[in-house]
């Protein structure tokens, strides 16, 4: 099997490699090379998780190699659209984010997304208030800070497309709420979105169906290994 990788360069200081056509499995580089060579792995972990959620044979890989087609380098912008360092950081856009999403891939992309949201839940088990609001050295958010920061960017994400269904000073103000608010947003949204050819230009970036999926499913990810940090 060869499977597609999409390479974003200059990503917060790093490089992030995309399996295309698995959203929610990627790896982190200090650089390309790195990052490619660290997708590998994360493709055997991302089968394992899946089969053991949704039941052997819900995903199978086989043999496989990796293959680059695209690569995009994250630059930042002002609001004249002009470079900036200090600007709106314009994320990857692939030709593979184009293509419409199909009933499977919206299947799938529910069951992975009720699964990192059951493992997001997992990871803040247990924890009393001082443990969610204690603000660690070096840290932009408390656990708690974190938890409305995925509420947030799934409202931001279902935003891009202006299918957010609503503002964000909406937003309930109690974390676990936010979150069930603005993920049963983009569950009911999703499905809906069966080939649809859709792209939107909002702040100098593109967005798809397939970039909403991708994002949302990644930074999920990324946060719930933020949270397992935070918590020691």
């Amino acid at each position: 099997m060869l499977i597609s990788v999409g390479l974003e360069l200059n990503m917060e200081g790093r490089a992030l490699a995309w399996a295309l056509d698995y959203p929610g499995c990627f790896a982190f580089g200090k650089d390309g090379p790195e990052a490619l060579l660290a997708l590998p792995r994360a493709l055997v972990a991302y089968e394992d998780w899946a089969n053991r959620r949704g039941g052997p044979g819900w995903l199978t890989l086989g043999d496989f190699d990796i293959r680059l087609v695209d690569t995009w380098t994250v630059y930042s912008i002002n609001r004249q659209y002009e470079l900036d360092e200090n600007g709106y950081e314009v994320n990857a856009w692939f030709r593979h984010d184009w293509k419409p999403l199909t009933a499977q891939d919206v299947e799938r992309g529910l069951a992975l997304m009720s699964w990192t949201r059951e493992d997001l839940l997992r990871a803040v088990a247990g924890l009393d208030d001082s443990q969610f609001d204690r603000q660690r050295p070096g840290e932009r958010w408390s656990i708690r800070g974190v938890l409305k920061h995925v509420a947030n960017a799934d409202w931001w994400y279902l935003d891009r497309l202006d299918l957010a269904g609503g503002t964000r000073a909406d937003l309930p103000e109690d974390a676990f709420e936010r979150l069930r608010l603005t993920r049963a947003r983009v569950m009911e949204v999703l499905p809906t979105l069966v080939d649809c050819e859709r792209v939107v230009g909002k702040d100098g970036e593109f967005w798809s169906p397939r970039k909403l999926l991708r994002r949302v499913l990644y930074h999920e990810q990324d946060h719930i290994q933020h949270i397992l940090k935070l918590r020691f």
